[in-house]
């Protein structure tokens, strides 16, 4: 996974087009994507917004499919984003997260991870989480 991860980011450094990863403050990206998690593989969508250079909060769903059962997690989401304050590329973010929500079976569900995300054109990117469990998709600036 690292080397693919480290293959992607040096792949996608190569393209010249001028992308914002996380502007700010009014910022708004939409990711859907991908998720492998303990309760089985599914899809992901997120909304997050910019609240300031630092900080954003948001809110997501994942659907969750395996052989015996089917389960969800709706959730709200906030991140540190460390591009800004470490000078990347305004291409590159990572940003440490935690989602907060409701599981289906009935219990409070929380994930913590640390994210990625590659703008590669203006309104289309990448991102990756990783942590308790893990995804990756495609990321929107709306």
């Amino acid at each position: 996974m690292k080397n693919i991860f480290i293959t992607l980011c040096i792949l996608l450094g190569s393209v010249s087009i001028h992308a914002q990863s996380f502007d700010g403050k009014g910022d708004s990206k939409i990711n859907i994507g991908y998720e492998a998690y303990g309760y089985g593989n599914g899809i992901k969508a997120t909304y997050d917004y910019g609240l300031s250079d630092l900080f954003s909060v948001g809110a997501g769903a994942s659907a969750y499919f395996n052989n015996d059962e089917n389960d969800y997690f709706i959730y709200a989401r906030t991140h540190v984003h460390l591009g800004i304050a470490f000078d990347f590329s305004s291409k590159f973010d990572i940003y440490p997260g935690v989602e907060l929500g409701y599981l289906s079976s009935e219990k409070v569900g929380i994930t913590g991870y640390v994210g990625f995300r590659y703008f590669i054109t203006k309104k289309i990117g990448l991102f990756a989480e990783i942590g308790n469990n893990g995804s990756v998709g495609l990321s929107f600036n709306v």
